[in-house]
């Protein structure tokens, strides 16, 4: 058996395929280690979204390959970009002694046994199942044990102009509600206590209402949050399910994408500026105190200053709690792709920041609203230069959205507690814990 280092890349979604993954080899009787230098095998699960993701992948790859001179064995990588580009990769990586797209992660023990035995598979690509059952225990977390990534669905039918992520993931398709369960259980069990559903599209799971109801019901899951969530889709059943229920997390993520209207239509999305206004007040029509995050693309071809304008106004107005600002990637093989009138890249870089800024003064405005306020704070680590204790909100994603930092005399990882907020530094809250 084999010493093995992994390396996840890309999103939450992707970070669940790599703890499956992990389940596997352990199963297979591998070990891990976190030093490089230490591994027989280095694998890398790696994310092709757009070109940057691609070129850390890649580079990554080629850092990791560098230990072939010290002694490592066999150099695997994963997940999107194999999916995607195994051909090119296959000719333009020979460092790389296997490549397994995004459905092999199971017979991976097979795959690698093959590869000592000097027999390695032609092809390591099998087609998505229709309907996709897991071993609901199959599953060795890589985030902090009190939260966990409830990845429900894979694919996406959306059809974005921007987006590669059908031709890499495939169609939508849904995991088996009693699947999703008996893996939510089992997460409980083991310590989790916040549950994150993420997909490509969440709202577009069949009875995502129902499924959150039994997701309630499981005895020891405190929080449950919704991620990427189209504006499309959330209907006025689930804004209701979200006012009504004391475990679901007072947040949602939208991705608007834009706001001008013309260029919403270029992307081949469905909502337009007055349905994304409708829907921010629907939600705070229902639950005054809701955090709402989004993603926007800037640059897009066919941006013009009036509509960037119209999308500076929209952040603007919105008052979002946490958003992301992405400068466009012109990605082969999508719609968008061949459009004309393509944003040179200076342009798109500073409207980046200009929207940075914009959402800069909107946080600021929405921290200051905080102050006195006493927030139930779920503690995960001391920032020793701050020498200060942290840990989020209901209204705060892990690792994409802001923190809040107290003073305490102590606190245990994974535990909740109530902090008296005093004051805002950047984006963060600062307060003390109550005694």
């Amino acid at each position: 058996m084999k010493k093995i280092g992994v390396i996840s890349l890309g999103c939450d979604k992707n970070r669940v395929d790599t703890e499956k993954m992990l389940y596997w080899l352990s199963e297979g009787g591998h070990s891990f280690t976190h030093e490089p230098a230490d591994a027989d095998i280095i694998i890398i699960n790696t994310c092709a979204f757009i070109a940057p993701a691609r070129k850390e992948a890649i580079d990554t790859v080629l850092e990791m390959a560098e230990y072939k001179k010290r002694g490592l064995e066999k150099l695997i990588v994963t997940g999107c970009l194999p999916e995607k580009y195994i051909d090119e990769l296959r000719e333009g990586l020979p460092e790389v002694d296997l490549m397994i797209g995004i459905n092999g992660y199971d017979g991976i023990c097979g795959l690698i046994e093959g590869l000592y035995k000097n027999n390695p598979p032609a092809a390591n690509h099998r087609p998505p199942p229709a309907n996709p059952l897991l071993n609901s225990n199959a599953r060795i977390l890589t985030t902090p044990q009190h939260y966990a990534y409830l990845k429900i669905s894979d694919g996406c039918n959306n059809r974005c102009a921007f987006c590669t992520i059908p031709s890499i993931r495939g169609k939508y398709r849904e995991y088996g509600r009693e699947s999703l369960i008996s893996e939510a259980k089992f997460l409980a069990k083991i310590g989790v206590k916040e549950l994150i559903l993420v997909a490509q599209d969440v709202t577009a799971y069949g009875g995502l209402t129902d499924l959150i109801s039994e997701l309630e019901d499981i005895d020891g899951i405190e929080w449950i949050r919704l991620m990427y969530c189209y504006p499309e889709r959330v209907t006025d059943k689930l804004i209701a399910k979200i006012a009504a229920s004391p475990k679901i997390c007072k947040y949602i993520d939208i991705p608007f994408q834009h706001a001008d209207d013309g260029i919403l239509r270029l992307m081949n999305r469905r909502n337009n500026y007055a349905q994304a206004v409708g829907l921010i007040n629907r939600l705070r029509a229902a639950t005054p105190d809701i955090s709402i995050r989004s993603t926007f693309i800037t640059g897009f071809p066919g941006e013009t200053d009036e509509a960037f304008e119209r999308l500076c106004d929209f952040v603007k107005q919105a008052k979002l709690a946490n958003a992301g600002f992405f400068a466009y990637s012109r990605e082969k093989g999508t719609p968008a792709y061949s459009l004309s009138n393509q944003v040179p890249a200076a342009v798109k870089n500073k409207r980046v920041k200009i929207l940075a800024d914009i959402q800069k003064t909107v946080v600021a405005e929405n921290n200051a609203a905080m102050v006195g306020k006493t927030l139930r704070v779920l503690y995960e680590g001391i920032d020793y230069n701050k020498g200060l204790f942290y840990g989020r909100t209901e209204y705060n994603a892990p690792d994409i959205d802001t923190k809040v930092y107290f003073k305490a005399d102590f606190a245990d990882v994974g535990n909740f507690y109530n902090v008296s907020v005093t004051g805002a530094k950047g984006y963060d809250l600062v307060g003390v814990k109550d005694k």
